[in-house]
């Protein structure tokens, strides 16, 4: 099982977003793909944002996300 879960991901992604105003993310996919994408860039020489007792690239990116070292941006933001 992955932990932290997607939910709790997309709470954090979400937690800067204002009440009426669309989600940065709404699915499990985007997470997927946020992961991946920062993974892909550790795994090509990147450094690690945070201090983790894994060295697995997937598991620093996923926990650089839980902690808001990183940000997923909205599709407004990414123009």
């Amino acid at each position: 099982m992955l932990h932290p879960s997607y939910s709790d991901l997309m709470n954090v992604v979400n937690s800067e977003v204002e009440q009426g105003e669309a989600p940065v993310v709404n699915s499990r996919y985007s997470i997927v793909m946020a992961t991946a994408k920062r993974a892909r860039q550790l795994i090509s020489g990147k450094e690690a944002l945070v201090a983790g007792k894994c060295d697995k690239p997937l598991s620093i990116a996923v926990e650089e996300l839980n902690q808001g070292k990183i940000k997923i941006l909205s599709d407004e933001e990414n123009e």
